[in-house]
């Protein structure tokens, strides 16, 4: 089965799935961690990969940016794939000073300014939160392999250059860690299928500090996030 932004058939993807938002990050991945990979999908180049890791079956795909385009694509892996583990491997912007550039934050929850949870009419506001099952694995994951994490609420933003740019000052007084844009979306999906989704990320920029990454080094150079995600396969 083909969907409209999805060319792979069925069995062409694994029931674990990562999903950085950048497809060229999913191609790196592919090229750099993965065995025996095939190209399932280019559809208007949001590349997907499946191979092995280990001797076990994993894919990799593209999201692009924001809640509607992860939404997209994760739904059609859930409903029209089977995928029973979508692991989202991104970058963010600390809000709390503590985090420094590449350290790794596990989205325990994620707050959002987003509507996107709209759709399902509940009598109030729906807190999106990861599953417990890959969080714990994540968690043990990393700590054997001394790679520090930290866990906590993120915020899924739908604006990246927005018009109050001391907005996330409110944020942090709430002890949200940091910012993205795609975890609200992803874990309303998984939730609601009855799936399991978890969000790693890796600091890129710390808008306390005021420090960056640069686009290259996104790309290629958030080693220890891989080895956690690809641990959970």
């Amino acid at each position: 089965m083909t969907t409209a932004h999805n060319s792979a058939k069925n069995g062409d993807i694994a029931e674990t799935v990562l999903l950085p938002g950048d497809p060229l990050r999913a191609k790196f991945i592919a090229e750099n961690f993965l065995e025996d990979v095939t190209q399932f999908n280019n559809v208007r180049n949001m590349y997907g990969y499946t191979g092995t890791y280990n001797g076990k079956r994993v894919s990799v795909m593209g999201t692009g940016m924001g809640c509607p385009s992860i939404g997209i694509y994760s739904y059609e892996l859930i409903h029209f794939y089977g995928v029973k583990n979508l692991i989202r491997i991104g970058s963010c912007g600390a809000f709390a000073p503590n985090l420094n550039l590449y350290d790794i934050v596990l989205g325990i929850g994620a707050s959002t300014d987003s509507n996107f949870a709209q759709q399902y009419d509940l009598p109030g506001t729906y807190s999106a939160t990861a599953s417990y099952e890959l969080l714990s694995k994540a968690k043990n994951i990393a700590d054997e392999n001394n790679i520090n994490t930290v866990v906590g609420n993120i915020l899924t933003s739908d604006v990246f250059y927005g018009d109050q740019p001391d907005s996330w000052k409110k944020w942090a007084k709430m002890g949200v860690l940091a910012a993205e844009m795609e975890s609200y979306a992803l874990y309303c999906n998984a939730a609601r299928a009855g799936v399991n989704a978890l969000t790693i990320l890796t600091v890129s920029d710390s808008i306390v500090n005021q420090t960056e990454t640069t686009p290259e080094e996104r790309e290629k150079g958030f080693t220890n996030m891989m080895k956690v995600a690809l641990g959970l396969a």
